[in-house]
């Protein structure tokens, strides 16, 4: 089984001056659900190389297992220093897609056309896809059979009461629960911070970080179930 691994090459915070990039919980524990499924993994962002990293998401009080594992993992630190181009990368070589989450994906992945057209490629191809927190914000130019694809769907993501406990309502270039309930999402979601997600056909969604690893394992789920 070969999975591939999308992150941001983003790493400005709106008009802030701070950094962003992805939230390192919604890297490492998917990778290591994955990994240690035995799958084959490949990791990708627009730019190539080593991603940002959310300096947020790795202060002290976020730290979390997975991280810990990640920073005594030269595999899995080599790996992520080396991803390839998303330009390159084609649903056709892989079962399906993860999208890990962060702010910096609303800006570069969101607006990106190698993005939406790799996702449709997936999607129009039969395979699922997978996305956690920010990152199902990602699917806001996303279609399917000409409309767009989580229209009618239950979906989660990164609530609008989440993204006013960090107090970035008024930086990010959209709210990711507002954006897919416009498109025409069934939105889902339960307290802040607490593990969600929501499978929906070959549609997989998290709400947060704390939901990465059961999105992780809700996909693998998914394949288990398409598999001949």
């Amino acid at each position: 089984m070969k999975i591939l691994m999308v992150l941001t090459s983003h790493d400005i915070l709106g008009n802030t001056g701070r950094k962003t990039g992805f939230w390192l919980e919604e890297f490492a524990a998917p990778y290591f659900v994955f990994r240690d499924a035995g799958v084959h993994l490949t990791l990708a962002s627009p730019k190539g190389g080593q991603p940002p990293i959310d300096p947020k998401s790795d202060m002290p009080e976020n730290q979390t297992e997975p991280m810990a594992r990640f920073k005594q993992d030269p595999t899995a630190q080599s790996a992520l220093a080396q991803t390839i181009k998303l330009g390159d990368a084609k649903a056709a070589d892989y079962d399906t897609v993860f999208y890990v989450g962060g702010h910096g994906p609303l800006w570069d992945l969101a607006e990106s056309s190698d993005s939406i057209a790799l996702i449709e490629s997936f999607y129009n191809s039969g395979k699922p896809v997978a996305l956690v927190c920010h990152s199902p914000g990602v699917l806001r130019h996303v279609t399917y059979n000409g409309a767009p694809l989580v229209k009618g769907k239950r979906v989660t993501g990164f609530t609008n009461g989440e993204e006013t406990a960090v107090e970035l309502t008024a930086v990010v270039p959209f709210l990711v629960e507002d954006e897919l309930m416009r498109l025409g999402a069934i939105f889902e979601k339960v307290a802040n911070w607490h593990p969600f997600s929501v499978v929906d056909g070959r549609l997989v969604t998290g709400q947060n970080p704390a939901s990465s690893t059961s999105a992780a394992h809700a996909l693998l789920c998914v394949l288990a179930q398409r598999s001949p």
